[in-house]
């Protein structure tokens, strides 16, 4: 976490290479994040590429006590998925349909769930390991920031963010080969 800080800290004061550092950093899990989400490569490869734009934009305004770094980079991950959806919806022909008014935005794990198809979704996910799950339900279902995922299962932050790197790349190759 204190290189993270160190790196954020320069990258706010200009420093390209502390920027680079980043992207290279957190990229995989970024890229395996919106995957899972949106359902395929191309998307996910597009959003990955505004996600870090955005984090280039607007990285001087990051500030520590309102979330850790990654938990604000996965956060601009998640609202460019969710506006990706709501793109989508506006071209299809249920565009007709009026959604319920005051309904809530639907989460990252439910949107997944439909672009990929929930049976084929519990299936992926069930192959995981039992910790990894958790970690994913606490995370994506429940909206866990890491910090908190570390306290429920008594673990580090970091072997939080290993198991969850972990449960996302294993998903990513599970569903890059069901799509071979």
């Amino acid at each position: 976490m204190d290189q993270i800080r160190k790196l954020v800290d320069r990258a706010q004061h200009g420093d390209r290479s502390a920027l680079e550092e980043l992207y290279l950093i957190h990229f995989d899990r970024i890229y395996s994040y919106l995957h899972m989400t949106v359902g395929n490569r191309h998307d996910a490869e597009d959003l990955t590429t505004q996600t870090f734009l955005k984090m280039l934009e607007s990285i001087n305004k990051f500030r520590w006590q309102s979330a850790p770094f990654s938990a604000w980079l996965f956060r601009i991950a998640h609202n460019l998925s969710m506006d990706h959806f709501r793109a989508r919806r506006r071209w299809q022909p249920e565009e007709e349909v009026p959604e319920p008014v005051g309904s809530e935005e639907p989460s990252a794990e439910l949107e997944a769930m439909q672009s990929i198809g929930r049976q084929s979704m519990l299936e992926l996910i069930d192959k995981l390991s039992p910790e990894q799950q958790q970690v994913l339900t606490l995370k994506f279902v429940f909206n866990f920031q890491n910090a908190d995922v570390a306290k429920i299962l008594d673990k580090t932050e970091g072997a939080i963010k290993s198991l969850q790197h972990r449960a996302l790349a294993s998903l990513q190759k599970q569903i890059a080969r069901d799509e071979t």
